[in-house]
């Protein structure tokens, strides 16, 4: 019996159906025909159409690749940085001593 995934949370399929569009949006924009945008993934044809419509099978180094191909992968490397991370930083704050004693 193949093992089944459980479905990912409805928030998390739109995410990945917006990136995936907008990858494709970026590729057009740039007039990267599909061939020659699956040939500098290393991917093919079928796969390039899955990560744009944002199948969750795509693994992740091929989104990351793709957006290193459009110039974007810098933009990768914030999505968790702590400095943007309002919860994070309140969590933080929270858990500051009250006072500061003297040794």
């Amino acid at each position: 019996m193949p093992k089944r995934t459980p479905p990912l949370p409805i928030p998390v399929q739109r995410a990945l159906r917006k990136l995936g569009s907008d990858i494709r949006d970026a590729r057009r924009l740039r007039r990267i025909q599909t061939a020659v945008m699956a040939d500098r993934l290393q991917t093919s044809k079928p796969t390039l159409r899955r990560l744009e419509s944002g199948d969750p099978s795509v693994g992740m180094g091929v989104y990351a690749t793709a957006l290193y191909i459009l110039g974007m992968i810098e933009r990768l490397g914030d999505l968790a940085d702590i400095a943007h991370d309002p919860v994070g930083r309140q969590i933080a704050a929270e858990s500051l001593p009250k006072r500061i004693h003297a040794r």
